[in-house]
């Protein structure tokens, strides 16, 4: 029987990649996009499921689906939302709700695989994209930032907790990656695009900033068999950005 993954935010960048990557000759993945045009590129083993990913009714929808297709056997919770807030000026609600956002999809996501992975007695597989700014944040991402160091946590904790029963958990943990979001960014830097690129290539010992397809590669390994006796694990995936630590927008 063939099998089947969920990917949340799998319309564009890491997580278009990712689904392209575990689509392989004959699996199914369900992908989870807020925005239907994301998904335009999609063939007929790509499953849209329109709606929030922190929603668990979207999230109970696309595990059904992904359990008709095939027997479920990883869930990727890729999709983030990006905002700002500092303590010092926004209330503490708005940054409160900041974090939730974020946070309350991964939570969802876990949640729902491990409920559906206990049911069938699956021993399936979870991976959490994080982010380096987890363990090193930048200004400028403070509710991002402590949301993806939960999300880590609670990597470690579903890791413990679920062991036993055969569900393994971990997380990947990208530095800078030329998603579409990154190239819009450098083509509003105008003339000092290069400047940037070469500032983004100091901060990685490799050289360069990640393409998808590489961060795509290790949340497959960590889904695969060939993963089988790794859980509770955070791989940063930066290219060796977290090691060096140089930081861009230190303030003095």
């Amino acid at each position: 029987m063939s099998l089947s993954y969920v990917v949340t935010g799998g319309g564009r960048g890491i997580g278009r990649a990712v689904v392209q990557r575990l689509l392989g000759e004959e699996d199914t993945v369900v992908v989870v996009e807020h925005a239907p045009g994301a998904l335009d590129w999609a063939g007929p083993r790509v499953v849209p499921v329109i709606g929030d990913a922190a929603d668990e009714a979207v999230a109970a929808r696309a595990a059904d689906l992904a359990e008709e297709a095939g027997t479920l056997s990883g869930w990727v919770n890729n999709a983030a939302v990006f905002g700002d807030a500092s303590v010092h000026s926004a209330p503490t609600a708005e940054v409160l709700a900041l974090i939730t956002a974020n946070l309350g999809l991964a939570v969802v996501g876990c949640a729902t695989a491990v409920r559906r992975y206990l049911a069938s007695g699956t021993a399936g597989a979870i991976v959490n994209v994080t982010s380096h700014q987890a363990r090193r944040a930048v200004p400028g991402s403070l509710p991002y930032s402590t949301a993806k160091a939960a999300v880590e946590g609670l990597t470690r904790a579903l890791a413990v907790e679920y062991g036993r029963s055969g569900i393994r958990v971990n997380a990947v943990a990208p530095g800078s990656v030329a998603t579409e979001r990154y190239e819009r960014f450098l083509a509003g830097q105008g003339t000092e695009a290069a400047g940037v690129e070469a500032e983004m290539a100091r901060l990685h010992p490799l050289g360069r900033v990640a393409t998808t397809a590489e961060i795509a590669a290790a949340v497959a390994y960590l889904l695969s068999p060939e993963a089988s006796f790794v859980s509770g694990v955070t791989l940063p995936v930066d290219g060796g950005r977290s090691v060096l630590g140089l930081d861009p927008e230190a303030r003095e």
